[in-house]
C-alpha cells in the first residue's frame, strides 16, 4: 500500500497588531477633542461664562480670578487732602533736615572766625600785616604767609623767627582739629639750582619743611596734614613786576571745613 506523503503543517504569520490599542485611544480622544470644541463653538456667552465660573469655583474654593469687584473711586476731595498732607511731611522733614545742616555750618563757620581771630591777633601783635593774611572761604580758612617772612631768597630752610610762627600757629590749631594743607608757591623766575632743579621742587620743599615744624606739636594728629608744591603755576597776581612776583612767593595753610558748604551771609564780605 502506497503511504501518503506527509502533509506539512502550514504556520501564517501574523504581524503584531498591538499598536492597534493605543492608536485606537489617540482616535478617541481627538474626537472628544472635537466634539468640546464644536460644542462650545455653539455655546452662548452667557453659558460660557457659567463654565468658566464654575471651574474658578471648583480650583479655587469659590473666588474666580475674574471675579475681583470694582474698584470704588475716591473722593476727589479726599484724594487731594491726602496727597497734599504727604508733600507737606515731606517738606516738613526737608526743612528740618536742612535746618539741621545749616545749624551745623553755622557752628563751623563761628569756630573757624575763633580760629581767625585769634591768627589776626598775633599778626597785629607782631606787625605782621604786611607779611600774613588770613580768609574765610567756601573751602575754609585760608592763612596767606609771604616767603619773605618764611626764607631767605631761593632756600627752603624756615628762619628762626618763621619757626616762631610755625610753633605759635600750631598751638592755635589744636582746638580746631580739621584737615590742613600746606601748599608752596613761587614766581616764573627759573632757579636752576643743584638743590633745586625747578620751581615745582622749590615750592614743594618748602611745604614741607613749614609741615614739619607745625608737626612739632605732638598735639596734632598728622594723618589730617598734608604738603604740595604748585611752583609757579598758581599765582595771585602778574609777574611781570617785582610786586606782583614777591605776592607770588608764598606759602598757603588751608584750614578745611568739613561740611561742603556754608550758609549765605557767613563769610567775610
Amino acid at each position: 500500500m502506497a503511504k501518503r506523503p506527509k502533509r506539512h503543517a502550514h504556520h501564517e504569520e501574523h504581524m503584531d497588531e498591538s499598536w492597534l490599542i493605543p492608536y485606537a485611544d489617540l482616535l478617541t480622544l481627538l474626537l472628544a477633542l472635537f466634539i468640546v470644541l464644536f460644542a462650545s463653538s455653539e455655546m452662548d456667552a452667557k453659558k460660557f461664562d457659567q463654565m468658566v465660573r464654575s471651574f474658578s469655583v471648583a480650583i479655587n474654593g469659590g473666588t474666580g480670578v475674574m471675579n475681583y469687584p470694582s474698584p470704588v473711586p475716591l473722593d476727589p476731595q479726599l484724594q487731594q487732602q491726602t496727597l497734599h498732607k504727604g508733600a507737606q511731611e515731606a517738606e516738613k522733614q526737608k526743612t528740618e533736615e536742612e535746618k539741621r545742616l545749616e545749624e551745623a555750618v553755622r557752628k563751623e563757620t563761628e569756630d573757624l572766625k575763633k580760629l581767625q581771630t585769634k591768627l589776626d591777633g598775633y599778626i597785629q601783635q607782631n606787625k605782621l600785616q604786611d607779611k600774613l593774611q588770613t580768609k574765610l572761604t567756601d573751602e575754609g580758612l585760608l592763612i596767606t604767609i609771604l616767603d619773605n617772612a618764611l626764607f631767605d631768597s631761593g632756600k627752603a630752610d624756615l628762619k628762626p623767627e618763621a619757626r616762631k610762627l610755625a610753633s605759635e600757629m600750631a598751638g592755635m590749631l589744636v582746638p580746631h582739629p580739621k584737615k590742613v594743607t600746606v601748599t608752596g608757591h613761587t614766581d616764573n623766575v627759573p632757579i636752576r639750582r643743584a638743590e633745586f632743579p625747578s620751581n615745582w621742587d622749590l615750592s614743594a620743599k618748602r611745604s614741607v619743611n613749614f609741615l614739619k615744624v607745625l608737626l612739632e606739636n605732638k598735639n596734632l594728629d598728622p594723618t589730617k596734614f598734608s604738603a604740595t608744591g604748585l611752583g609757579e603755576y598758581h599765582p595771585v597776581a602778574p609777574n611781570t613786576t617785582d610786586e606782583g612776583r614777591a605776592k607770588n612767593r608764598r606759602v598757603e595753610v588751608a584750614i578745611l571745613r568739613d561740611l561742603a558748604s556754608p550758609p549765605k551771609n557767613t563769610l567775610n564780605p
